[in-house]
């Protein structure tokens, strides 16, 4: 391929599916925010493109009212929004057919980065790449950015990836998960690598378990239609917690480049054992706190789908043999709250046989709400009476560590985006990395649909079924408490 040079903060940024619920609530105030830090500079545009017929005026609108709804409002300066509004046109045009797609073609420029983000259904990715090659306006040094789902199971991600391959080269295409952008998923590399106090200790030697926790208090309100084809496995455990599973588990990386990272990221995958039925427990939340349950918000009133999903896992490779993963992610939980918790072993001979109050040690990796870390360690409980242990955090919050604001941390869409930009895929899936995490996920979905047994149903507000307090208690361990 012959170089060229290109401005790399100069870029054309295509937004198909411009007028619908990602780009409203993530994407264009996202844009919003890199252009007041300064990362939208020369003649950037953003170009939205969708089905509805609108002008270039009415999406500007749409676009200032998602900015004054999902922005803070110390950050909408009235000024700023108004050349923001100027970068932005739109074109309507027609994901299936012909229309639209020449005077997208006529408003693409030379020398620029060209980048288009697929907002939209995954059955529209073929659609839009195969136009976006026929009609000449994807170059060579084009990128392409793609929604989860990425597939519902292996065979639909491999046609997928075939379909895109088609058009586009693999350094070409940008997988996106957000959870990857998130500032304390990053530090966990930071953490690990940068840091001898933790990675001598990162093995099964020294860590008795892991704990990877996704709870929402939402249900699955106006989406179960889509809920219901998916369920917590494929909605949750396939991508967003195997990724940080894998972050977690993966070998340091010869560098940091994407290639590297995501080499090591795949050998995690390839590595983990099959789950047993009984590592595995499935459940449906039921009506309560003033809403419906599942059931309710489902097509199928007998539906199996899960909305709550717990599994030990295992690690078969030389570092992890013998420390289980636990994972669990659910709807209408009691908190909103996402993070790892790694539990360290107890020390092989305790001086202090008297003494009460003893913990394990365990560094916490929060990623919302307060992103930050904290890590659980012993000390003596301050004044007379003897030896009395007690366990305190040695924190760090991100907005005090940092004296930064919460809002001026940015989003996990913001940084993507701009990763998208600059061309740094560290933070994305790769292709043989979708197709390994759905070849592992695959015979556990069709296992217990071949069983044909319910989900067990749990309380809305409850931490989940009680089967998943049994899966950590039969091994003498607990889960940690679900709190905001």
């Amino acid at each position: 391929m012959v170089s060229r040079v290109i401005p790399v903060d100069v870029f054309d940024l295509v937004i198909f599916g411009a007028t619908g619920d990602l780009a409203r609530r993530k994407i264009l105030p996202g844009l919003y925010r890199r252009y007041l830090a300064g990362q939208m500079p020369g003649e950037s545009r953003i170009i939205g493109a969708a089905r509805s017929d609108m002008s270039d005026k009415a999406f500007r609108e749409q676009v200032r009212v998602a900015i004054a709804e999902f922005v803070p409002k110390a950050r909408q300066d009235a000024e700023a929004i108004e050349k923001f509004l100027g970068r932005i046109s739109y074109v309507p045009i027609d994901a299936t057919g012909t229309g639209g797609w020449t005077a997208l073609k006529k408003m693409m420029r030379d020398n620029v980065v060209r980048a288009f983000y697929f907002s939209v259904a995954p059955s529209l990715f073929g659609d839009i790449a195969e136009r976006l090659h026929d009609h000449g306006i994807a170059d060579a040094w084009s990128r392409i950015v793609v929604e989860k789902p990425f597939g519902r199971d292996l065979a639909s991600a491999r046609a997928l990836n075939e379909v895109l391959a088609r058009h586009f080269t693999e350094t070409q295409i940008y997988r996106i998960d957000h959870y990857l952008g998130k500032e304390t998923v990053q530090n966990l590399m930071a953490v690990r690598f940068a840091n001898i106090l933790f990675e001598p200790l990162w093995k099964s030697e020294y860590i008795d378990h892991v704990q990877i926790t996704v709870a929402e208090t939402v249900g699955v309100n106006g989406r179960g239609a889509y809920y219901d084809k998916s369920g917590a496995m494929r909605d949750m455990v396939q991508n967003h917690m195997m990724q940080l599973l894998c972050l977690i588990a993966m070998e340091p990386p010869y560098h940091f480049d994407p290639d590297a990272v995501r080499d090591e990221k795949l050998k995690v995958i390839r590595a983990l054992d099959p789950v047993a039925p009984e590592d595995i427990v499935r459940g449906q939340y039921l009506p309560g706190q003033g809403e419906g349950g599942y059931l309710e918000h489902s097509e199928n009133p007998a539906s199996r789908t899960e909305s709550y999903i717990a599994l030990k896992v295992q690690v078969s490779n030389w570092r992890w043999k013998g420390t289980p993963f636990y994972l669990r992610t659910g709807k209408r939980l009691r908190a909103r709250a996402s993070e790892i918790a790694i539990t360290f072993r107890e020390p092989p001979h305790s001086i202090f046989d008297d003494a009460k109050g003893w913990r394990e040690n365990v560094l916490v990796i929060r990623l919302q709400p307060n992103e930050g870390m904290n890590l659980m360690v012993m000390i003596k409980e301050p004044g007379p009476g003897g030896m009395r242990l007690m366990q305190v955090p040695l924190d760090m919050a991100f907005a005090d560590a940092l004296g930064a604001d919460a809002e001026d941390v940015p989003d996990a869409y913001e940084r993507l985006i701009m990763d998208v930009i600059r061309g740094n895929q560290t933070l994305f899936m790769r292709g043989d990395e979708v197709e390994a995490a759905w070849a592992w996920t695959d015979p556990i979905i069709a296992a217990w649909e071949a069983q044909g047994n319910r989900p067990q149903s749990y309380d809305a507000g409850s931490s989940g079924p009680e089967d998943a307090l049994m899966l950590m208690h039969r091994d003498g361990r607990r889960w940690r408490e679900i709190r905001e």
